[in-house]
């Protein structure tokens, strides 16, 4: 047991001596293992002498040692005062020779102990959406856009939204192109939005053969800072504009995408809106439940976590405004308040779920990776990537671990319906 401890709040500072008999018993049981296989010149395997196996590997087999016994010294305590370990314990050794006794220190946080959460005394509201027939045209027009033909229109043809205009753009700020802003034969489409705002508006119009400027202001918050809020020409050429046809709705149509005919492609498009808009009233009422936690739990936090999660978000800031060319300044007060709810959330979500039998099943795992690879042109790529990196299925399981027990969570509080429109239900279900 360790000689000295001294405890504040979750931040434990202990130390002991591992004398240096007992040290080097540990090493020669160390030593005697190696021995078993080891080869050396002159000797059999197994049967090389203590004496020559310390002369050569002493050193690190006491070193060994030290790590071997200090972390049995911590687990008996750890167990003795019934607390946790909340990240690795960091060492010192005030004192380390061959032959004498050994003085360390150890320092480390432990998990708080999660209070009771009556769950009964929280209020979520359940937003729920009623289908409107309009999304159900919507999806069928997409469809139809999606199965349409591109005809090539002659050169008296004006441009209109929805063409597919086939241009040559060179943009400037003043006299000077920038970099990307210069393309050959590009394929856009009008009222896509793909483009800056205004610059699409103005191709419509325009006729196969025509060659003009185009004038729009980049946004403020764009990209690329260089460019941002600034005024810009682009000149411009039209190769050829055409026109897209979309076939009939009609049951042919359908047959096309595997339903037998219209109403069934209609019935199919309103069970998928259905169940999208059930999965995000779900994801909505998470987000509720997760600020209710966060404001209602009181838990103090392990400083060396909320640590790891600053140093985290701070690593991923610093490499965003390198990867994107940004100069957006760190909120070190802002950053911290968000680190803490991170980490208060997620202990608050391990230890409920630990306490009551959350498990996500090989299933709930094997469900996710092919939800998340049908979303991809390459599901194969998606496998092969889990497969490779357990690190990315351990944190895969640590969010299905916390969705799942938020689910659990929300079966035992008070819910109230409110009635919202598509848009809004959408937004209340953003990941925060």
């Amino acid at each position: 047991m360790f000689k000295k401890e001294k405890i504040k709040d979750l931040h434990y500072s202990v130390s002991g001596v591992i004398g240096a008999d007992e040290l080097q018993a540990a090493a020669d049981e160390i030593l005697a293992e190696y021995g078993k296989t080891a080869k050396m010149p002159g000797f059999r395997a197994g049967h090389i002498p203590m004496s020559v196996l310390r002369q050569k590997f002493n050193a690190n087999a006491l070193q060994e040692s030290v790590d071997k016994l200090m972390n049995r010294d911590l687990n008996a305590y750890l167990d003795d005062k019934k607390i946790r370990l909340a990240g690795a314990p960091k060492a010192d050794l005030a004192k380390f020779e061959p032959g004498m006794d050994v003085e360390y220190s150890l320092e480390f946080d432990i998990l708080p102990e999660l209070p009771e959460i009556d769950l009964t005394k929280f209020n979520v509201t359940k937003p729920v959406t009623t289908l409107d027939e309009k999304e159900v045209d919507v999806a069928l027009e997409n469809i139809r856009r999606s199965r349409s033909t591109a005809e090539k229109q002659d050169e008296k043809y004006k441009a209109q939204n929805g063409d597919t205009a086939v241009i040559d753009f060179k943009g400037f700020v003043g006299d000077t192109a920038f970099q990307g802003g210069e393309a050959s034969k590009h394929h856009l489409i009008l009222g896509s939005g793909a483009f800056i705002p205004g610059f699409e508006d103005q191709i419509i119009g325009h006729r196969a053969g025509d060659k003009f400027d185009v004038n729009v202001k980049f946004p403020a918050d764009y990209h690329a800072e260089n460019l941002a809020g600034k005024d810009a020409r682009f000149e411009t050429y039209v190769h050829e504009v055409r026109k897209h046809i979309l076939p009939e709705l009609n049951d042919e149509l359908a047959k096309s995408v595997g339903f037998q005919d219209v109403e069934k492609l209609k019935q199919h498009i309103r069970d998928i809106l259905n169940e999208q808009y059930a999965d995000a009233a779900q994801r909505a009422m998470r987000n509720e439940l997760l600020d209710i936690l966060a404001d209602k739990v009181k838990l103090d936090l392990p400083e060396n976590l909320v640590e790891q999660e600053l140093s985290m978000a701070k690593n991923e800031h610093e490499h965003h405004n390198a990867e994107h060319g940004h100069d957006h300044k760190w909120d070190e007060k802002a950053e911290r308040k968000e680190a803490e709810r991170r980490v208060k959330l997620g202990l608050i979500l391990a230890e409920w779920g630990n306490k009551n039998k959350v498990e996500v099943t090989r299933d709930d795992l094997q469900n996710a990776i092919w939800a998340e690879a049908s979303r991809f042109p390459e599901p194969k790529q998606v496998f092969e990537f889990y497969n490779k990196n357990p690190n990315a299925v351990a944190m895969l399981r640590g969010m299905l671990f916390e969705r799942k027990a938020l689910d659990e969570m929300l079966k035992s509080v008070k819910t109230k319906e409110k009635t919202v429109n598509a848009d809004e239900l959408f937004k209340q279900a953003e990941v925060k």
